[in-house]
């Protein structure tokens, strides 16, 4: 099973809100969990070397015990906090290898591409919906991402 395909199975969980998914080929099993405290997928059977047996990411609350993520720092009065329209993987930039749309301290335009958001196989260019400057990119390119989860902080001109 590749790496594409068991990210296709975390974000059908995510999206459809189940609890648990378990998949099995062959002698290859995967299991998806979701709880309030994590997410968790274990694999067994063959394997490639580049794919580790278990895998835990951040649920919509975390434990005092494992780190947090980053959180959004609340706007400055003057800023505006682009947030993602749907759920999906952020990518900051067109493909691997290329510089990001925008880093901080650029100035952009209505309507310029930020980023992508891909969901459902498809590249979705999120775009600003005012023109400033990038004062904050408040995600990491290829993390999974939330409705409503801020992606940019901008101060409008």
């Amino acid at each position: 099973m590749s790496n594409d395909e068991i990210r296709e199975l975390i974000q059908l969980v995510v999206e459809s809100g189940i609890a648990e998914l378990e998949l099995q080929r062959g002698e290859t099993r995967v299991r998806i969990r979701r709880t309030l405290e994590r997410q968790e997928i274990a694999m067994s059977g063959p394997m490639s070397t580049s794919m580790p047996a278990t895998f835990v990411a951040p649920g919509p609350s975390s434990s005092p015990t494992q780190p947090t993520p980053a959180q959004a720092p609340a706007p400055a009065a003057n800023e505006h906090i682009v947030k993602s329209p749907i759920v999906g993987t952020y990518y900051e930039s067109p493909k691997p290898g290329d510089p990001p749309f925008v880093k901080v301290g650029d100035a952009v335009e209505t309507g310029q591409v930020l980023c992508i958001i891909e969901s459902m196989k498809l590249m979705n260019e999120i775009e600003s919906e005012i023109a400033g400057t990038v004062v904050a990119k408040l995600m990491e390119s290829g993390r999974p991402v939330e409705y409503g989860e801020a992606l940019f902080a901008i101060r409008p001109r």
